[in-house]
């Protein structure tokens, strides 16, 4: 069989990826050489979401031998190797981040790390909070606290919950007739949520990991789901941390929106909005009109991108 078909992938198990053809098949494929990204190393070349040409093998599996044009993607740096990046999906119109103020504790600038990943190609962003039943009166203020925050910089912000039923037919409504990548904290829920609205899925993600002579090597189990009421939902594993490698400090600056926006108002270009002259953000910040929590997260995540640049310049293979 020497045809090309056209298809998308649906899963990645590592070496393999599940790919449905546009004729309505199914077929397991294999990947043929090495994948780039803007010439960085990938620990996953092909992504659940990507277009893909695939050339059927006799034994009824294929090989991926060309990735189409993405019309966007999400990355972030490897879990375990520190030095590459991970494809979390690809062709997406949205992406929803669950996240829970207790059960487990919302980690310091996790929100924040999430929206950098999708800020770069403007992906649109809701955040989910979830377990809303386990919330008393302070865990209640520290989300109208969040959602005041996101929503004022154009973020959707819904409250959740599967045992009192609460927002799940408005997250319906919000996955219905689009592509959505859905990320979350590990231990936020995010299966019962799905599951909640779409029970036969049973929602199974996880990592592994193995090492052997030569190197680490992480397999992450990605899988796209159709919706019965109309939509494409991706399912990553559940994140216990989020760090960079590909953000020098300009990009990451405009990875903020509501400082990109008043960058132009900067007294010098290229401003990092720390303790520069004329400084529209900072103005902003003294003013109030620019969230503390946010600035305080973007001068953590800046220190990082520094420290992470120095490593990358100065490191050996």
């Amino acid at each position: 069989m020497n045809n090309i078909e056209i298809g998308t992938v649906v899963k990645s198990t590592g070496s393999w990826y599940n790919v449905l053809l546009d004729s309505g098949e199914m077929m397991q494929c294999r990947i043929v050489g090495k994948f780039r990204l803007d010439d960085i190393p990938l620990t996953n070349p092909v992504a659940v979401g990507d277009q893909v040409e695939v050339h059927p093998e006799d034994n009824g599996q294929g090989m991926i031998k060309k990735i189409l044009p993405r019309r966007n993607c999400v990355v972030r740096q490897s879990p375990r190797r520190k030095h590459d990046l991970h494809l979390m999906a690809s062709n997406i119109d949205q992406a929803v981040l669950i996240v829970t103020v207790v059960e487990p504790s919302l980690k310091p600038g996790f929100i924040d790390r999430f929206l950098v990943m999708t800020e770069r190609d403007e992906i649109p962003v809701t955040i989910i909070f979830n377990k809303s039943d386990l919330y008393d009166a302070e865990d209640m203020e520290k989300f109208e606290e969040m959602k005041a925050v996101y929503t004022k910089i154009g973020y959707g912000v819904l409250l959740t919950s599967v045992v009192q039923n609460v927002g799940l037919e408005t997250f319906k409504q919000l996955l219905q007739g689009k592509t959505t990548l859905v990320s979350g904290q590990s231990g936020v829920g995010k299966s019962s949520l799905v599951n909640a609205i779409q029970g036969h899925l049973e929602l199974r993600t996880g990592e592994i990991s193995d090492y052997s002579g030569k190197g680490q090597h992480t397999t992450t189990f990605a899988e796209m789901f159709e919706l019965d009421f109309g939509g494409r939902l991706i399912d990553t594993p559940g994140i216990k941390n989020l760090s960079f490698n590909d953000k020098d400090k300009a990009n990451l600056a405009h990875s903020f929106r509501e400082f990109f926006a008043l960058s132009k108002n900067c007294r010098f270009g290229g401003c990092l909005h720390r303790n520069e002259p004329g400084c529209a953000v900072h103005e902003a910040l003294r003013r109030g009109e620019v969230s503390e929590l946010r600035y305080l997260n973007y001068l953590g995540l800046l220190e990082e991108a520094e420290d992470q640049n120095y490593w990358e310049r100065n490191k050996e293979y």
